[in-house]
């Protein structure tokens, strides 16, 4: 039986969202482990708190991921180029080991690599992650053996931030707990986890969204700087953080929010550029001169064009696209009907980078899952954008399958692969499609739909908005002003409370 101070503190709290009684697909996956739970059961006041079983879920699924990749880990990383294609199970991180130096114990940055490569081409974060990775690898036995060593220490390092993801996102909407499943089940996610790093990254961005959604400015501009160290992305976020901030007047918290982001990021880059500015140049460097590759539309037109563009132009429209998603969105924000979340701007962002870029690698799906769950915690919608990730996930292994097994011609040509590229872009598109309609009309938006104004948007939650523009500027500009009534101003014990006493915290 729940403590008499557990029961007086859900008693001042909103009623939990349980998906499976919000969501017919949440509704009807939930058949396979009994159905959904009642609204008496007690999951959620016991040990057993939605955090922990999502982060053990997602453990258990970054698991079955690791045995995706046993015929690689076996043999197919060592001793055939196609074979770790057909079985699907490509790193980069053991052929890295050896191919960027940790295995001689060349220092990152500091010292030039043998062949083209010169330095490592990795930010500065996950140069010292895949450093630490490399001290805690036995140094004994043959080369393959410290491969195979190399990656179940980075894929334990990995796991760790697996989990970190699945608890943020649990954590960021208070009432939306169990969406973290999203992340925790999402396949693409398992797939592509241990491919590269990415995951640092990740866990960094969705920590720094959870600060942010706890009111801790400062802290999430710590956390998305030391994440825009270890990849680029992040520092998007802060452009439609900007212009939310700017729509509700929160100046002070933006400005917290930059200056913990450049401080920590100057804090991490600062030695290696002051000391090794050639190595640490080189990811900027190579991000610049990376001609077009996998994934992209790019490589589609190039692949199909007799005289396809060079890098130097292909960057130039590459970067007005992305610029003119930018002025986009910032008008989307400024003129819907309601000020958009948080999180459905920072997927757009991110998405609008991946949709734009020169290249797609298959593990930059990761980038998404956390942001796509927080903006869009829709299963159907999900799962759609998921299928079309791990479609892709196949195509782009099949396709290098076929360009490396000679004249066997084994796996997906050309023009099939073109076809894989086309479902990722739709895929990702129809997600983006979805987040902008609930933007447009608020009522279709299952967070506020059931009663919250922006939970990931810590001092923007029913904030009252300061500086609109076009159909915008018409209505009352306070958010209580539209017919979805906010979180924050719901007290139990009248109306519905009174009617209908809340569920448990954790109740499915």
């Amino acid at each position: 039986m729940p403590s008499a101070e557990t029961t007086r503190t859900s008693a001042h709290e909103p009623d939990p969202v349980r998906p499976t009684k919000a969501d017919e697909v949440a509704a009807a996956g939930s058949e396979l482990i009994g159905g959904p739970l009642g609204r008496r059961a007690l999951l959620g006041t016991s040990w057993w708190t939605p955090a922990r079983v999502i982060a053990l879920v997602a453990i258990g699924v970054f698991a079955l991921g690791l045995v995706q990749k046993a015929p690689c880990y076996n043999g197919a990383w060592f001793f055939g180029a196609s074979s770790q294609y057909t079985h699907a199970c490509y790193s980069d991180i053991p052929h890295l080991y050896q191919g960027r130096g940790f295995a001689d114990g060349l220092v990152p940055y500091f010292d030039r690599l043998p062949g083209d490569m010169e330095f490592l081409e990795y930010p500065v974060l996950t140069g010292v992650f895949m450093e630490v990775a490399a001290w805690l690898t036995p140094g004994s036995g043959s080369i393959q053996h410290q491969e195979q060593w190399y990656w179940m220490v980075n894929s334990g390092m990995l796991m760790v931030c697996a989990a970190v993801i699945a608890v943020c996102v649990t954590r960021t909407h208070a009432r939306r707990p169990w969406d973290g499943l999203l992340v925790a089940l999402a396949p693409a996610f398992a797939l592509t986890a241990t491919i590269n790093w990415d995951l640092l990254a990740v866990a960094l961005t969705a920590a720094a969204m959870l600060m942010w959604a706890r009111g801790r400015s400062l802290a999430f501009g710590v956390l998305l700087g030391l994440a825009t160290a270890a990849k680029l992305y992040p520092v998007f976020l802060l452009g439609p953080l900007f212009v939310l901030c700017w729509r509700a007047g929160k100046w002070r918290d933006f400005g917290k929010a930059l200056a913990g982001a450049v401080i920590a990021w100057v804090v991490v880059n600062g030695p290696v550029m002051l000391f090794a500015f050639e190595g640490w140049s080189k990811f900027y460097r190579f991000s610049q001169e990376r001609g077009v590759d996998f994934g992209s539309f790019w490589l589609i037109m190039a692949q199909n064009s007799s005289d396809p563009l060079d890098t130097e132009t292909v960057n130039t429209f590459a970067t007005l696209l992305m610029l003119l998603c930018c002025v986009g969105i910032a008008a989307l924000t400024l003129t819907a009907p309601r000020r958009p979340r948080f999180a459905q701007l920072a997927f757009l962002i991110v998405a609008a980078f991946i949709v734009t870029n020169k290249v797609y690698s298959p593990q930059y799906v990761l980038w998404l899952v956390p942001l796509a769950a927080l903006a869009r915690p829709r299963w159907r919608d999900f799962l759609v954008w998921q299928a079309c990730e791990v479609m892709y996930f196949l195509g782009i292994w099949m396709y290098l399958a076929y360009t490396t097994s000679g004249d066997a011609h084994k796996g997906l040509p050309t023009e099939g692969y073109h076809w894989a590229i086309g479902v990722h872009l739709l895929g990702t598109l129809y997600l983006c499609a979805v987040v902008v309609r609930d933007i447009l009309m608020p009522e279709r938006d299952v967070v506020r739909r059931d009663g919250d104004d922006d939970p990931s948007g810590g001092v923007l939650d029913g904030a009252e908005d300061v500086f609109v523009l076009g159909a915008a500027a018409r209505p009352p500009r306070h958010a209580a002003h539209f017919a979805v009534p906010q979180g924050p101003q719901v007290e139990w014990g009248t109306s519905k409370a009174a009617d209908s006493p809340p569920s448990p915290p954790g109740s499915l």
